[in-house]
């Protein structure tokens, strides 16, 4: 149970229903049923029942994090890397609960996956996953990027791709603030990634 009540569609106020909406008839929804952002009680899903609480900051935040993910010129495979990279730094039960899933369907192995949990890369990952994997420690770690990191960001990725990269970094970490902070949970029956072992 999180700290935040649920607010299902039924008590939504004209604010909260157009977030609602938009989070849910976006392209992160096209190919899904609504059921995949439900909660049993109604609620939204991850971060956006905290959204709906104060749609005027979720609507653009929604709207950011439909951008890096459905908009990005970052593969799929790099860009879910990331996002695993900073839910485990963050150690956000969710966010690693929800994107490891989606790692594996756009070819992200098991190997990697798992090395990413414990803060890893493997030695045998692909360049442009180490330099990701890199620049991401690196700005975690130092709230800088040192210029051999960042030349070898921009060789693999383009001048283009390192924002985006850091813009992505930046609004995961912002999920991970929202999951951690509200306590969101992942679904009955499943197994805490990180939090059975705090």
């Amino acid at each position: 149970m999180g700290r935040l009540k649920a607010l299902p569609p039924s008590r939504l106020d004209a604010e909260q229903r157009a977030l609602f909406d938009a989070i849910t008839t976006s392209k992160r929804s096209q190919g899904r049923p609504l059921e995949d952002f439900l909660l049993e009680d109604g609620g939204l899903r991850g971060p956006f029942n905290a959204w709906l609480h104060a749609p005027k900051i979720g609507q653009p935040a929604q709207r950011l994090g439909e951008a890096v993910r459905y908009e990005s010129r970052l593969p799929p495979r790099l860009r879910e890397l990331a996002i695993l990279t900073v839910s485990a730094r963050w150690r956000a039960d969710y966010e690693w609960w929800a994107h490891s899933r989606i790692a594996r369907s756009v070819g992200l192995g098991d190997e990697t996956i798992t090395a990413l949990k414990s803060e890893e890369l493997p030695s045998a990952a692909e360049p442009e996953e180490l330099a990701v994997h890199r620049l991401a420690i690196e700005l975690m770690d130092n709230h800088r990027v040192n210029d051999e990191v960042y030349r070898e960001a921009v060789a693999r990725l383009g001048e283009p791709g390192v924002v985006e990269l850091i813009t992505l970094l930046g609004y995961y970490t912002l999920v991970s603030m929202i999951l951690n902070t509200f306590q969101v949970a992942i679904p009955e029956g499943e197994t805490p990634p990180f939090s059975a072992t705090l």
